[in-house]
């Protein structure tokens, strides 16, 4: 009986372990066309399919959004806690976004959260909450780092209610959104649940709303699940 108890014992530690420890980075996007185990979902509502002529495609591990804007392109894999990397670029009127922990309905901005990714000149009287690194009508940045134009690196770990964000080698959102409690406005007027009342996972997925239908470039995307 001892012998089992240690055995089972053993079993046990191994497990509690193996569960806080991280998985290994994996590259998001590997093969060329449509990626696999993605959906393209409609900007403001992601129960609906993607506008006509949206397009999103992999070339070489690449992401491009192309065509109708309007779109958001979602991975089906559900998430908790995780990190991520990739790059961006945009055009001068360029707006992309990326979904967290979303749910596969309404608007990620407002069931989610959204990081907000978008050319200063998409929206040259957007709040600070609407810029680059802005946790979007929510939370702005500590300060804009956003290169215009060019390629930019953002950086992301999401773990539990804490959200950090690098922009550029800028932390730009180092947050506890257990400490949010204010309900956020909804493009329609009416009242989103507060950060701290967000769902615990869900999905990630990038948005394409770049005006005159410009671009969304991504590259080097690669995510580690963490729980």
């Amino acid at each position: 009986m001892h012998h089992l108890l240690l055995t089972l014992l053993g079993f046990w530690l191994v497990g509690c372990a193996s569960n806080k420890n991280p998985g290994s980075w994996q590259p998001l996007f590997v093969k060329d066309g449509m990626p696999d185990g993605w959906t393209v979902r409609l900007w403001s509502d992601i129960s609906k399919p993607g506008p006509n002529g949206a397009v999103w495609t992999v070339q070489s591990g690449s992401l491009k959004a192309v065509g109708t804007r309007g779109s958001w392109l979602i991975w089906e894999r559900d998430l908790g806690d995780f990190e991520m990397e990739f790059e961006f670029l945009l055009g001068q009127v360029g707006n992309c976004g990326l979904a967290l922990r979303a749910p596969m309905k309404g608007d990620p901005a407002f069931e989610g959260l959204e990081l907000q990714m978008a050319d200063l000149r998409y929206n040259p009287k957007a709040k600070d909450s609407e810029l680059t690194g802005g946790i979007y009508r929510s939370i702005a940045p500590s300060r804009q780092a956003y290169r215009p134009t060019e390629w930019n690196r953002c950086r992301i770990r999401y773990a539990g209610p804490k959200l950090w964000v690098e922009l550029n080698g800028v932390v730009v959102q180092d947050l506890d959104l257990s400490t949010f409690n204010d309900p956020i406005q909804r493009h329609d007027g009416t009242m989103a649940s507060a950060l701290k009342d967000r769902p615990r996972r869900g999905h990630i997925g990038f948005q394409h709303l770049s005006r005159r239908d410009e671009p969304v470039e991504i590259r080097n995307a690669r995510i580690r699940i963490l729980d």
